[in-house]
């Protein structure tokens, strides 16, 4: 087998390729390059899930990067566990053609429990003072802290947050993606796998909190291309071919939707209050929705009301379509997890979360990096409130008091969706702006675009010898 590293760099396109990126360009005119289209939705959890099983979500499951579980009457998001993605996996076909091949999974999402033979996924600890303590989760667990002891702490603040993307005491702006590609040369160094699996997010948090369009964008292209061209020089020394890929373009957006608080507003959604503050309750509502960025799945509760709620959301401003059974059956995400009806935003718009109609009112884990316990996407964790006074004197004393074992609440996000200028979950209209797959290998692509589900074969056949 033709041992393989696959790049996931996060929200690169065609539209991005240029002067700015001189090393993944370079790698490009040595190969070829194949215009995928877009999962649907167009998120991290289901892009991958058709990646590595070769199916849509109505056949894998992953309908988006979180939805409502409707025996637990809960909505889950960003769950670890592999068993949530039904079928097959890539590293089991191969690994059953020949039991010498192995398969590393470095940040891929859904990596806990996967068969594959070396994972690491970010995992923090939370010990029951109330505590959050950043880690990663690794199998075999002994890497765990093999790989800390050799690459320091992952900087976990870089990963996700208002510190993502920029300068911070965590490190430069692409620490953690950086971090994530020392991790893919220490597992090639160690155990040499047959196809090693290497996401890399940095682009992710600029492209949406500034937008495509925005000129610092450039330094954000400058860095990645830098890293993936060490990853490339680094993979190719070792005989190992490098394939690159995407999982979506980013899209710049000037209009947030609130869906919730439309139907709320309806007298569908009900919230119960703890403390002072609202939560959703979403086993008593009628009809609610979460929302992750362009794409808003609607859970309707009370059956009667299914052909109202779609007439009120085809009605909102922003909302380009509203998929029922008929629609989701032909996009391929007719699954028990999808909403009743699901949302698509235009081009230009994002769905929140949103439930309140007071900011006094909100939980007290909307002003904080909580992505667990909000029903729904937040892409406003990436900046810090600009209200604040003395933004980096209250973080700093914040953490003094976390230091010294204080309970304290890190709400330092704001509440304004406005921020927010750049998503991604539809299919753009601009091919240039779909996700793309480069490879040197460009006898094996056979079209200008290809199927999101047909990246499983193309890895394949990088893999198996012809």
């Amino acid at each position: 087998m033709n041992r393989t590293a696959v790049l996931n760099v996060v929200g690169l396109t065609e539209s991005l390729l240029g002067e700015r990126t001189p090393r993944i360009t370079a790698f490009r005119k040595r190969g070829a390059v194949v215009n995928l289209d877009p999962a649907f939705p167009a998120l991290t959890t289901t892009a991958q899930s058709n990646y590595v099983t070769g199916t849509k979500p109505a056949q894998h499951g992953i309908v988006a990067n979180g939805w409502y579980d409707r025996e637990l009457a809960e909505v889950q998001f960003w769950k670890q566990s592999n068993k949530l993605v039904h079928g097959r996996k890539l590293w089991d076909e191969l690994r059953a053609r020949d039991h010498n091949f192995t398969c590393a999974k470095l940040f891929w999402w859904f990596n806990m429990y996967s068969t594959a033979d070396w994972s690491i996924t970010p995992r923090p600890m939370y010990p029951a003072d109330g505590r959050k303590v950043f880690d990663i989760y690794s199998w075999p667990y002994d890497i765990r802290d093999e790989i800390k002891a050799d690459l320091g702490e992952f900087p976990f603040p870089g990963f996700w947050g208002p510190s993502a993307g920029v300068q911070s005491p965590a490190g430069s702006p692409d620490c953690a993606t950086r971090w994530i590609a020392e991790s893919a040369k220490w597992i090639e160094k160690k155990f040499r796998p047959t196809l090693n699996l290497v996401y890399l997010p940095h682009l992710d948090y600029n492209l949406q909190r500034l937008g495509p369009k925005d000129p610092a964008i450039a330094r954000d292209l400058l860095m990645i291309d830098d890293l993936v061209g060490e990853l490339i020089l680094f993979f190719q020394k070792r005989n190992v071919q490098v394939v690159l890929l995407s999982e979506y373009g980013i899209s710049p957006v000037d209009q947030a939707i609130h869906l919730n608080r439309l139907f709320r507003e309806q007298g569908w959604l009900t919230v119960k209050e703890e403390l002072g503050r609202e939560l959703l309750d979403a086993g008593a509502s009628r009809a609610f929705a979460v929302a992750d960025h362009q794409v808003a799945h609607i859970y309707v509760n009370d059956a009667a009301l299914l052909n109202q709620v779609r007439f009120v959301v085809e009605l909102t401003p922003g909302v380009a379509s509203v998929m029922a059974e008929k629609e989701k059956t032909a996009a391929g995400i007719n699954h028990p997890r999808a909403g009743d009806l699901i949302a698509v935003a235009k081009e230009n718009a994002w769905f929140t979360y949103y439930y309140w109609l007071d900011d006094a009112r909100a939980p007290d884990f909307a002003r904080c990096v909580d992505i667990h316990r909000k029903p729904g996407y937040d892409p406003v964790e990436l900046f810090i409130d600009p209200k604040l006074r003395a933004p980096k004197l209250k973080v700093a004393g914040k953490l003094l008091r976390k230091k010294l074992g204080f309970r304290m609440l890190m709400d330092v996000v704001p509440l304004d969706a406005s921020l927010v200028k750049g998503s991604h979950g539809c299919r753009p209209a601009d091919i240039a702006d779909w996700p793309v797959l480069i490879t040197e290998r460009h006898d094996l692509l056979p079209a200008h675009q290809l199927d999101s589900t047909e990246v499983y074969n193309l890895i394949k056949r990088h893999i198996i010898p012809t």
